[in-house]
């Protein structure tokens, strides 16, 4: 006889699984980087939240003071088989910051204006900087950074990109997207890539971005007929 068998249901991890889980990952965290580590209820019940309806108390928070730091704590959330959230200001209004997951916090230490090339009219700088903080640095050059979100005081240029914001000119000026040339991540196997133009990629990025090209190949005719005719989409 020839039957049908369907694997095993996964077992829910109990509450003492996730304790122990979650303590490992703050003791390891406290080991290996040099990170504000917080793990204590208060703390996370503030990243538990963000400027949307949604409420998810996240396993806890590394604010990272390098991007060693944020090399490591993937690396051990990867071992420890928790989700990575990266996070800004929290001032997305779709739930995109909250999670049950290891909340990564660069705008405390993370907020440099690493280069600016005035003839060029670009800039590159750290994750955490804040998007008036830039402007307030090209101000005296004439320039400024034109995806101008309501909430530039406090949102992050990190954060800006994952969202892909836009702002009340985008219209004229774009939204992140179409101003951002270039962005150095991590990917969940704790490898470093350069994401950039996508005549000038090479080796990781390169056969990531054929990937998602063939995707979108494969399937157009399903996007074209069922994606929303909008310029920006945001789902939490």
């Amino acid at each position: 006889m020839e039957a049908t068998l369907a694997p095993q249901p996964r077992s829910r991890p109990t509450a003492s699984t996730s304790n122990e889980v979650s303590e490992t990952l703050a003791r390891r965290l406290r080991a290996e980087t040099a990170g504000d580590v917080l793990f204590d209820a208060p703390s996370r019940g503030r990243y538990a939240t963000d400027a949307s309806i949604y409420q998810i108390m996240p396993v806890g928070v590394l604010v990272p003071t390098s991007e060693r730091d944020v090399a490591v704590a993937i690396d051990i959330a990867r071992d420890l088989k928790v989700p990575v959230l990266p996070r800004g200001a929290g001032t997305s209004q779709c739930g995109q910051t909250t999670g049950a997951a290891l909340v990564i916090d660069g705008s405390k230490y993370m907020r440099r204006v690493l280069d600016v090339n005035v003839q060029a009219r670009t800039a590159c700088v750290e994750p955490g900087l804040v998007l008036d903080h830039l402007n307030a640095q090209l101000r005296p050059h004439g320039l400024w950074f034109p995806v101008d979100v309501s909430t530039s005081a406090q949102a992050t240029l990190g954060g800006m990109a994952g969202n892909n914001s836009c702002g009340s000119r985008s219209i004229a000026y774009g939204n992140m997207v179409h101003n951002v040339l270039g962005v150095g991540a991590w990917l969940s196997d704790g490898s470093q890539v350069q994401f950039g133009p996508v005549d000038g990629l090479t080796g990781k990025a390169a056969e990531i971005a054929a990937f998602v090209r063939n995707l979108a190949i494969r399937h157009r005719g399903e996007i074209e007929r069922t994606w929303p005719k909008v310029l920006r989409r945001v789902a939490g």
